[in-house]
């Protein structure tokens, strides 16, 4: 199968991987000048430097073509964005769209999306696959009792990127359970936790305060 990548960040990155493993032919459309150099070091010509939102960019990579377009970047807008337009000008038969909040998924159903992936949504499901009988059992009901898992992305240009955990100020009821970072991989984070560019931050907070902790993360100095 033709499979068209947007997004080569860690996700899109190892997807693709795994895909050229399987015998696909792959091609990955990342805006990022950066990442596109180390997924051409490591994988070769398989990168397209571009914006994968743009109809123009879409029709180069050969999208008319393609059996399925898989957005993974870490915003669910421009996922969104990419999907609708390969599905409805280019006519792909299967589109997948990483969604990063899932409050998004019932929207990117409307829209005729075929398949969104939620990583939140995975995790909530591992904990429910792991959770013993006793004593706790109330975990299982977090969004019934006005809280949600998040997850997202620290840009480069942040203010939280260099600091300490500790020296952040969570909204109350908040705590980050793990974060993925570039150079560490997943650990659970300690006070002592260094925040880097590009880490994937999992947080459960209570609904009304995610904006707030969302930007305590993602905020431009």
């Amino acid at each position: 199968m033709y499979i068209i990548v947007v997004g080569g960040g860690k996700v899109g990155y190892h997807l693709t991987k795994a895909l050229l493993a399987d015998g696909h032919e792959i091609l990955v459309i990342e805006r990022d000048r950066r990442k596109c150099d180390l997924i051409s070091d490591e994988l070769g010509g398989v990168v397209m430097h571009g914006d994968g939102c743009e109809a123009s960019n879409l029709a180069d990579a050969g999208t008319a073509r393609a059996d399925m377009i898989i957005a993974v970047t870490g915003d669910d807008e421009d996922n969104m964005v990419v999907c609708q337009v390969a599905k409805a000008k280019f006519q792909v038969p299967r589109a997948i769209a990483r969604i990063n909040n899932p409050k998004n998924e019932a929207i990117f159903k409307r829209l005729g999306i075929d398949e969104t992936v939620s990583s939140t949504q995975v995790i909530m499901e591992r904990i429910q696959m792991g959770m013993p009988t006793h004593p706790l059992l109330h975990l299982l009901d977090v969004r019934a009792h006005g809280l949600e898992v998040v997850e997202f992305r620290v840009p480069a240009g942040a203010r939280s990127v260099g600091r300490r955990l500790r020296d952040i100020i969570l909204p109350l009821h908040s705590v980050i359970p793990l974060i993925i970072s570039p150079s560490k991989g997943p650990v659970v984070p300690t006070g002592e936790t260094i925040i880097e560019a590009d880490s994937e931050v999992m947080a459960v907070t209570r609904t009304e305060s995610e904006d707030q902790l969302r930007l305590l993360f993602t905020e431009a100095r």
